[in-house]
């Protein structure tokens, strides 16, 4: 065989590795879906890459054919040595040096101009490929690794996914995504709204205009009912139900009596699972030593899960623990300066225009 045409040889063997690069430069589902949306080199690809393994065995049976024969052919020509690195080299710049992730120009109008004969050829090579496949799957099965092992990896992924020049998936659906992935890991500590912050009632207050009035400044809609001591919780009020006591009345008379508690220490996940399971809106939090030590809502539970703050009808301040961290605080400078015990700390309104 002349020198024109081995290198006729080497070339065709690195264009059916190119092939094999065009056809595999997107999934099958990315394929139909531009197909569908009207481009033209996507449906002609689709056409062939739609038999998926069945088209890739194809490709590598072309590749190890022309490859062994121009190996074969160069071996006749020339010494054994220079064979073995000819065909190396071929094989180096099919697979390596061309470019990994984007298809050539000539690449991709080869595989558009050869798509309908490979569809063609796999509409009779098709079965006989299938019959191969699970017959060596099912005495050698294949098990694909996901290249995923933790919550971290699917986080890195979502981050790449982010800058990835053809995204098309939302920038706000893929926060929420990645605040999902993270919620596993949080506590009912890191959302719990400060005992100091909670704006609780007693059982025995009556329901009027004056009490009505200072519920609703207070910015709540739920309120935690206590009878006698402040940690002795008995049941929760919500703000409907004191305007519907038309009568007035004590508060216990208009409260709900089921208290739920969740642990401090417990993750958010159990929470979240607690609240679906008894329907309630508002969880007692409490610590290791059984102490009130402050509310959790289902609003509270949500905005951890999507990241999103979610602003309950009523609510007028947008942190409350900010608003408590700046109370304690301001507690911890007043004993500091006076010494003595903190008789008279100021009004939540007061500290969240500190904190605003």
């Amino acid at each position: 065989m002349t020198f024109l045409g081995i290198i006729l040889l080497a070339g065709v063997t690195l264009l059916t590795i190119s092939l094999q690069r065009s056809y595999g430069s997107l999934p099958v589902k990315e394929l139909r879906k531009r197909a569908r949306s009207g481009d033209v080199v996507a449906a002609a690809l689709f056409k062939a890459a739609a038999y998926g393994s069945s088209l890739r065995a194809l490709l590598w049976a072309l590749i190890l054919g022309f490859g062994s024969l121009l190996f074969l052919v160069l071996s006749k020509e020339t010494a054994a040595w220079f064979a073995f690195l000819a065909i190396g080299f071929v094989l180096w710049f099919g697979f390596v040096w061309l470019p990994a992730r984007e298809a050539t120009r000539l690449s991709l109008w080869l595989a558009e101009q050869l798509a309908p004969l490979f569809a063609k050829l796999l509409e009779y090579l098709h079965p006989l490929f299938q019959k191969v496949s699970r017959f060596v799957l099912k005495h050698r099965p294949v098990s694909v690794h996901t290249g995923l092992y933790d919550v971290e990896d699917l986080q890195d992924l979502f981050a790449r996914q982010k800058v990835q020049s053809d995204n098309r998936i939302g920038q706000d659906v893929l926060a929420i995504v990645e605040q999902a992935l993270s919620f596993g890991g949080k506590k009912v500590s890191d959302i719990v709204v400060p005992r100091r912050v909670v704006k609780a009632v007693s059982a025995n207050d009556e329901i009027g205009p004056l009490l009505l009035d200072d519920l609703h400044k207070s910015g709540h809609s739920r309120f935690p009912v206590y009878d006698g001591k402040h940690d002795n919780i008995v049941g929760i009020l919500f703000l409907r139900q004191a305007v519907r006591a038309k009568s007035g009345g004590a508060i216990q008379k208009s409260m709900s009596q089921q208290v739920c508690y969740v642990h401090e220490d417990q993750p958010l996940t159990e929470a979240l699972q607690a609240i679906l399971k008894t329907h309630q809106q508002l969880f007692v939090v409490v610590n290791s030593f059984e102490e009130y030590v402050g509310i959790i809502t289902i609003e509270d539970v949500m905005e951890a899960a999507i990241g999103k703050q979610i602003v309950d009808e009523f609510d007028e301040y947008e942190d409350l623990r900010a608003v408590a961290a700046k109370m304690a605080e301001k507690e911890h400078k007043a004993h500091i300066v006076h010494d003595t015990p903190h008789e008279n700390i100021e009004s939540v309104q007061e500290v969240t225009e500190v904190v605003k």
